[in-house]
């Protein structure tokens, strides 16, 4: 069975595979379809650090599912005094969930909460593997991950100016070797406007990746 990747706007996104369904960095603002945190229905929120941008309404939609938040100690901290379920883990942190492993990925930018650190995530979801990095620089131990768990998309931001730009998402495509490259954080403001066909066109060219471009509010299929 695929799994369904629906690309909400900015970070944003959910997965879902079995009756499940798990979100990402819940920012809503300015999404196509005028999702609000009313409008879904999730098991798992996964927070990859706690700017605005990325909190948005993680805590609102985990009280209204009753969803699990998964994050940094320091993020969970926060979802704890929201109220919310959560499970705290760390860089480098492994655990089995009912759905299937995640791994606390390194990301290299600010977290948003006192003495905490942004993060990624690799998750086996039902046998559906992905790479999110999160908001993240390029750095070169990205050559390391697929030999910690295998995974067949690299979800990454491409806007620059906070982020890894297209010509730095590219190395990072060059060391992830996923068979897929889902590119998001892009065109949400004028500082992060980018050309997510040269990007494709630039990593088809010089990886063996292929990449999916997913325009907010659409849904592609994921094996």
């Amino acid at each position: 069975m695929s799994a369904k990747f629906h690309f909400i706007n900015h970070a944003c996104f959910t997965i879902e595979k079995n009756g499940s369904t798990i979100i990402f960095d819940p920012f809503l603002d300015g999404n196509p379809e005028g999702l609000t945190a009313k409008d879904f229905k999730v098991d798992h929120v996964f927070i990859s650090h706690a700017h605005f941008d990325h909190l948005g309404s993680a805590f609102e939609i985990a009280k209204n599912c009753d969803a699990t938040v998964i994050s940094t100690a320091e993020v969970c901290g926060l979802a704890e005094a929201a109220g919310c379920k959560n499970h705290g883990m760390h860089l480098g942190g492994t655990f089995r969930f009912p759905f299937g492993k995640v791994r606390i990925a390194m990301a290299f930018h600010g977290s948003g909460v006192a003495g905490g650190h942004a993060c990624g995530f690799i998750i086996d979801f039902y046998g559906t593997t992905f790479y999110f990095a999160g908001d993240t620089a390029l750095y070169s131990d990205m050559q390391l991950l697929q030999t910690l768990d295998k995974f067949a998309y690299a979800i990454l931001p491409i806007g620059g100016n906070f982020t890894m730009d297209p010509q730095d998402a590219a190395i990072a495509a060059k060391f992830l070797k996923a068979k897929y490259v889902i590119p998001i954080h892009y065109n949400t403001w004028p500082p992060i406007t980018q050309d997510v066909n040269a990007y494709k066109a630039n990593v088809e060219k010089s990886t063996s990746s292929k990449v999916l471009v997913v325009k907010p509010g659409k849904t592609i299929e994921m094996e």
